[in-house]
């Protein structure tokens, strides 16, 4: 497994929180609990309000900052079924030197991991955690468009918190 996490930003979220750690752990959860059949590469990019801004506006047309972009390299025919990827051209979906599954990009806004732990009333580590696991189901194909999408989107990302001893409560990481 590929995980390239790059600084956009000088703004840290506090110097206590092993943001790398963290967003290792919960990308390998995902995987994991998606039961990925496939080694992946998964690149991060922590940023700042301005940047996942303009982001926001060039890729979807929404002129604000927001939390957390998503980029799938995958059309999946369902989330997280991985079955049509045996019968797909290699080069379409696989890095050629290591053999790994591109799942794609996520981009988070380091400021907006700080004001919402805030506004929610939990740790940085905790909201850190929720975002890249919201963000790593997106690049499995989930979403949460309608009532019934956002409530699996919801329930997958608790598991996939709880299951590394991430709650609202507590943070065991």
């Amino acid at each position: 497994m590929t995980i390239n996490i790059d600084y956009e930003t000088d703004i840290r979220i506090v110097p206590e929180i092993p943001e790398e750690e963290i967003i290792n752990k919960v990308i390998t959860q995902a995987c994991d609990y998606e039961k990925c059949p496939y080694e992946v590469e998964v690149n991060v990019l922590l940023t700042d309000n301005e940047s996942i801004h303009e982001t926001n506006r060039e890729y979807r047309g929404v002129d604000a900052p927001t939390d957390v972009l998503s980029f799938p390299m995958i059309d999946y025919e369902a989330p997280a079924d991985f079955a049509f990827l045996e019968d797909s051209p290699v080069e379409d979906y696989f890095d050629p030197d290591t053999g790994e599954l591109l799942l794609g990009d996520i981009v988070i806004s380091v400021e907006k991991v700080m004001e919402q732990a805030e506004k929610y009333g939990h740790s940085v580590k905790r909201e850190l955690a929720f975002l890249v696991a919201h963000s790593m189901l997106h690049l499995f194909g989930y979403d949460h468009m309608e009532p019934d999408e956002a409530e699996v989107m919801e329930d997958k990302q608790n598991q996939i918190l709880l299951n590394i001893g991430i709650t609202r409560m507590e943070d065991n990481i």
